[in-house]
């Protein structure tokens, strides 16, 4: 392969909603790499060489609503059918009438989503972090406001608009220095401490977040690349997809209960909630993602799963992909 094929390029392409900035690396089948909250392309800075140098086209994007991609001003052109339709943009301006696609938090999510309703494009799936549950069941404001007791549920506090932003913005780098090191192995708050997914009576989440120690995985420069874009940018674009929950149940509810069938794979960490909160989505793989290829749950292993163990997830991503079906 070319050095020019091994060099991350960036452009932007025209979407629904905009433009979405993509980087690019590789030449070879495509595989969209879609980053979840609060990250940017730069997420799936350690997958992007590995992809290239296995013969893919290693594709990031920054979600509508973050990095260099629009950021429409209504909060409900942040809503899952948008997202699922700025990634088809994104492989038809590419040349491409397939792709694999791969998720990381929310990025998991919209992958599922993704593969799900059209399933002419995207033809297998990779979930980071967090399980997939077919849509449907209860209103996604009722079960979260249910949760935590006195205290409140992260997402029902980051769903109020104006308010996340006002704890965060501020101060966006130590903001996201604390979250990202309270969702991490070796810098998350011990067992027994304060729950950092909840906020309690009259405080913010940033009460709970471990200070004074970045996780290992998290390099000042890699701080500041995030700290930079969402300086620039502001969290609304990002905090606007937890704003639309409601929205996507409605929006999907003809799908309720629906398997995803592509091959899929699934890599969580042992310590992070997603996975063992939703312990019981993964045990439904059997009949939620009947193409499960692999599922892996790395011990010792927090949120951010492809930055903290890069080497492992890019193994299993490449042995994942190279057994596809051509």
């Amino acid at each position: 392969m070319s050095r020019q094929a091994m060099e991350i390029t960036h452009r932007s392409v025209s979407s629904p909603g905009g433009r979405i900035h993509i980087a690019e690396q590789g030449t070879g089948p495509l595989v969209l790499l879609v980053h979840g909250f609060p990250e940017t392309w730069y997420s799936w800075r350690h997958q992007m060489p590995a992809l290239a140098a296995a013969g893919y086209r290693a594709v990031a994007l920054d979600v509508r609503g973050y990095g260099r991609s629009s950021a429409p001003a209504a909060t409900d052109a942040y809503r899952m059918l948008d997202l699922v339709e700025d990634n088809v943009a994104v492989v038809r301006a590419l040349g491409e009438e397939t792709a694999v696609v791969v998720g990381h938090d929310w990025g998991a999510t919209i992958a599922a989503t993704s593969a799900l309703l059209r399933s002419e494009v995207f033809r297998a799936v990779g979930l980071l972090s967090v399980p997939y549950t077919p849509p449907g069941g209860p209103r996604p404001s009722d079960v979260f406001a249910r949760m935590g007791g006195d205290e409140e549920f992260y997402v029902s506090y980051f769903q109020e608009p104006g308010r996340a932003e006002t704890e965060i913005e501020p101060d966006v780098r130590g903001w996201l220095a604390g979250f990202y090191a309270a969702l991490s192995a070796d810098t998350m708050p011990p067992p027994g401490a304060p729950d950092p997914h909840f906020v309690g009576r009259g405080g913010t989440l940033r009460d709970r977040f471990p200070a004074g120690r970045l996780p290992a995985w998290l390099g000042e420069r890699d701080l500041d690349v995030y700290a930079g874009e969402f300086e620039r940018t502001g969290v609304t674009g990002a905090l606007n997809r937890y704003r639309n929950m409601d929205r996507d149940w409605e929006d999907l509810a003809a799908f309720d209960g629906a398997p995803v069938t592509q091959p899929s794979l699934f890599v969580g960490g042992a310590l992070d909630a997603s996975t063992t909160w939703l312990s019981g989505a993964i045990e439904a793989y059997p009949v939620t993602l009947p193409g499960l290829v692999s599922c892996r749950i790395l011990d010792g292993c927090g949120h951010w799963v492809q930055q903290e163990r890069p080497a492992e997830v890019n193994r299993l991503l490449t042995g994942w992909l190279a057994a596809l079906p051509a």
